[in-house]
């Protein structure tokens, strides 16, 4: 595979499509090798408009969905943010870019050792990798200038927000199949909060997220 001209034409054809025109964003994953993250079983889906499956039932977002999470959060050179969910490590080396530090946790030990190595041989040195349970955040580094969540919540509590700075932004998926919104979450105050709906898409749940109580007849 030419896997320069599959980047450029991912860009062209579904990312730029999908409304992102953030320049720094594009040029971002245009020099970025997706296909370094990927797992070898699927590298030739590297490119496409899909989920691609990773150990332990997580998956790596949709290029489209990356690029609009990036825009979203409109990251600056000094930001520090947290992600949620390292999965292949190529979000996080996408955020380490854009911004001044990336604190990224995962709850699979294989995954996180995995995307541990990849961001290294890529010599990526502003990210701090934890493994743990990061469904409330991560309050280690906390406050943050911007979240980025990886798997869908089916509500949205108010741990992530709470750990942003004033002016920060969260970026999260909410809801259950068949109907969830991509949401931009920005700390306006020290007690305010502004929401913004962005799109609707589907994701699988973050992984150790609690299923909603359900009323039983």
């Amino acid at each position: 595979m030419d896997f320069e001209k599959a980047r450029h034409n991912m860009i062209e054809q579904q990312i730029r499509t999908w409304e992102v025109l953030d320049q720094r964003v594009l040029d971002t994953v245009l020099h970025t090798p997706r296909e370094a993250f990927v797992p070898e079983a699927y590298r030739n889906l590297a490119f496409a408009d899909t989920n691609i499956p990773l150990d332990g039932g997580e998956v790596m977002m949709t290029p489209k969905l990356e690029a609009r999470l990036l825009q979203a959060l409109s990251l600056r050179p000094g930001d520090e943010v947290l992600e949620i969910g390292t999965g292949s490590g190529y979000l996080t080396a996408l955020l380490t870019k854009l911004a001044n530090h990336v604190t990224s946790v995962e709850i699979s030990p294989t995954l996180q050792k995995a995307a541990q190595q990849l961001l290294s041989n890529h010599d990526v040195s502003n990210a701090t990798l934890e493994f743990g349970d990061g469904v409330r955040g991560w309050e280690d580094a906390a406050p943050y200038d911007a979240i980025a969540v990886t798997g869908s919540v089916p509500a949205l509590e108010d741990d992530f927000q709470r750990q942003l700075k004033v002016g920060g932004r969260l970026f999260v998926i909410v809801g259950e199949v068949p109907t969830m919104d991509a949401c931009l979450i920005t700390r306006v105050g020290e007690s305010d909060w502004s929401a913004t709906s962005l799109f609707e898409t589907v994701l699988p749940p973050l992984q150790g997220v609690k299923e909603p109580d359900r009323f039983v007849f």
